[in-house]
């Protein structure tokens, strides 16, 4: 009978050790002191043993949990674990929808059969809900080697990715380029007015992979496309340079101008700038740059020149067009490359005149008339200041300007011209108008004394009179008026 209670153990045992085995080395230890605990109930009821090996009615099977390698406790059924696991995942997809939630590796059960298996299932199963953590299966962005973002998936960040570069290049464009590259032909001769991209690539390293994180770290494609566009504010110097003021350096680093007196705390708002002086300042710098190289050809305009050429027989003040002058044609070809939009490296490839320009030249006359002015008008007293602008004064139009305290009160003609009208004229009292036979005309108020008469011909500078205060004046002082072409003009455009 004992040899035979001996058989039936030794084949039992046989069999549980086949069926368990250990599933990671880690819980080698923990199986083989159930083993042995087994063996020991065993050996002291044999013949026990050999009645519950027949009948197998008090033999089942427990499930050892662990999270994160650390035991929480056992269940009896693997169902129910694996519904808690599933409720929490579920009551975590509520608030992330779209993500792909697990729980990873942190969850490990070790399988064990038992005599009179006795668990504590409901307190288990409360640890692993408070213990456990959601996780999401996440494609994490990494540039130059730094972890920048995660998104749900592969496919978010490449969308990322793309929208980055659609930022910068047109779709159509993008789609040619790709095409392109496959067929790995040479490109045919540039048309004029015609532009294709050559290349578009990321000026970082950028790759992918895989990992779970926590799903409040995800984020949409849109906020990962702005955060990798925005990038992140560093510190940079700024140069004050003539006419800066605080408000402006601030507006153009997108900063208020408490954030720059932050930066700067050794200045105050009313400080006054020094030139040359430096500030710190912030800039966002992106994460990424998207650089695209673009060939173009277009037709440019050669501005013609300008040539003025001195004729001795043209009046002085006179300007005659010998030659207009024609714009000129050239093609030219270039590879611009930029990043993120910003125009870093410009290459001319090719340059050709497709037609020459003309040269526009202008007759300027020198000759001297007497009774003929040159246009630019000399000052008609000797010193003095002007004591009234032209404009409205006194509820009426002042007409010209008022020249008063000269050194000398001599009134000089302010251009060549011949006396149209010289004499008395009511509240402009002693009155000269000089005709200067260039469509300009020139009146003098207010005199003392006039030195010239109707139809004489006077030369620029000449005297013409004597500076008084005749007709309706306030005091000694010259009134001078300008016509063009019978228009009134301000003297101050003139006068030199």
């Amino acid at each position: 009978m004992i040899s035979q209670l001996k058989s039936i153990y030794s084949t039992y045992t046989k069999k549980l050790n086949m069926k368990h085995k250990i599933e990671n080395n880690r819980f080698s230890v923990l199986t083989k002191k159930a083993l042995l605990t087994t063996v020991a109930v065993g050996t002291l009821s044999v013949g026990a043993v050999a009645a519950q090996a027949s009948e197998n009615s008090l033999l089942g099977t427990i499930y050892h949990v662990y999270v994160n390698g650390e035991r929480v406790g056992a269940v009896d059924d693997k169902g129910l674990l694996d519904k808690t696991v599933d409720a929490k995942i579920q009551e975590m997809q509520k608030d992330f929808k779209g993500l792909d939630l697990t729980v990873g590796n942190q969850l490990s059960v070790l399988p064990e059969k038992v005599f009179r298996p006795s668990t504590q299932n409901k307190e288990t199963l409360d640890k692993v809900t408070a213990e456990l953590e959601v996780q999401a299966n996440a494609s994490a962005i990494t540039v130059d080697g730094k972890e920048i973002v995660l998104l749900g998936s592969k496919e978010d960040a490449e969308k990322v990715i793309k929208q980055l570069t659609l930022g910068f290049v047109s779709e159509e464009k993008l789609k040619e380029l790709e095409q392109r590259k496959k067929v790995d032909v040479e490109l045919p001769a540039i048309k004029v007015d015609e532009s294709r991209i050559l290349d578009v690539q990321m000026k970082e390293k950028v790759s992918f992979s895989e990992k779970n994180v926590k799903p409040s770290e995800v984020l949409t494609v849109e906020e990962a496309v702005n955060l990798l566009k925005k990038g992140v504010k560093e510190e940079e110097k700024y140069e004050v340079a003539q006419g800066d003021v605080l408000g402006d350096i601030a507006e153009k680093h997108d900063l208020t101008s408490e954030e720059l007196l932050a930066l700067n705390p050794d200045i105050k708002e009313d400080s006054l700038l020094k030139i040359g002086s430096t500030l710190n300042v912030t800039a966002l710098k992106p994460f990424v740059h998207v650089v695209v190289k673009e060939e173009s050809s277009r037709n440019e305009e050669i501005p013609y020149e300008q040539e003025v050429v001195e004729d001795a027989d043209l009046p002085k003040g006179e300007t005659k067009v010998k030659q207009q002058g024609v714009n000129g044609e050239k093609n030219i070809q270039t590879i611009v490359t930029k990043e993120n939009g910003v125009e870093v490296n410009k290459e001319v490839t090719h340059e050709e005149v497709l037609k020459e320009p003309v040269k526009h030249i202008v007759l300027k006359g020198t000759k001297v008339i007497p009774s003929r002015g040159s246009g630019s008008l000399a000052w008609p007293a000797v010193g003095g200041y002007v004591s009234s602008k032209m404009g409205h004064r006194w509820g009426k139009m002042h007409k010209g300007i008022d020249i008063a305290r000269p050194s000398d009160r001599t009134i000089k003609a302010a251009d060549n011209g011949v006396v149209e009208s010289a004499g008395w004229d009511g509240g402009y009292g002693n009155k000269i108008v000089i005709n200067h036979q260039n469509g300009m005309k020139t009146t003098y108020a207010h005199l003392a004394s006039i030195d010239v008469s109707v139809g004489q011909t006077v030369a620029r500078g000449a005297k013409i009179g004597v500076m008084g205060t005749t007709g309706q004046s306030t005091g000694i002082h010259l009134h001078f008026e300008v016509y063009q072409n019978g228009q009134l003009k301000d003297p101050m455009q003139f006068l030199n």
